[in-house]
């Protein structure tokens, strides 16, 4: 994690960060992961930046009911299963994975893919 500025806790940069290798959820092929923000208060748990190289993935998973997490697609493109849907993402798109959801992602393209994940807690009792 790298943070920007003394004492600011509140911006981070992906720039500099350690990418580890994973086989996430399950998935076919490794990725690599950097995770700029681990919190044990607030609403977000966690910020990851994933890079997906051509052909790999992240497992299809399914979360509990206390969480939801939210991918942000920047460049790349990627095939998104998403309670039993699939549907193509490319830049720009956000998926957001719901509490209790089950989802994976496979990068569909000849770049890489790579995407922001984004981790929060939800709240079960409020849950429709």
């Amino acid at each position: 994690m790298k943070r920007v500025g003394p004492g600011v806790e509140r911006q981070y940069m992906f720039e500099g960060c350690t990418f580890e290798r994973v086989r996430a959820h399950g998935g076919e092929r490794e990725i690599a992961f950097a995770r700029v923000v681990t919190r044990n208060r607030g609403s977000i748990r966690f910020i990851d930046l994933s890079v997906l190289g051509p052909g790999a993935d992240i497992g299809c998973h399914t979360h509990d009911t206390d969480n939801e997490e939210l991918y942000i697609v920047v460049p790349g493109r990627g095939l998104v299963t998403l309670d039993g849907q699939e549907f193509e993402v490319g830049p720009g798109h956000v998926i957001l994975n719901r509490p209790g959801g089950t989802h994976g992602l496979r990068n569909i393209g000849e770049e890489e893919l790579r995407i922001v994940v984004i981790e929060v807690v939800s709240h079960p009792d409020n849950l429709p």
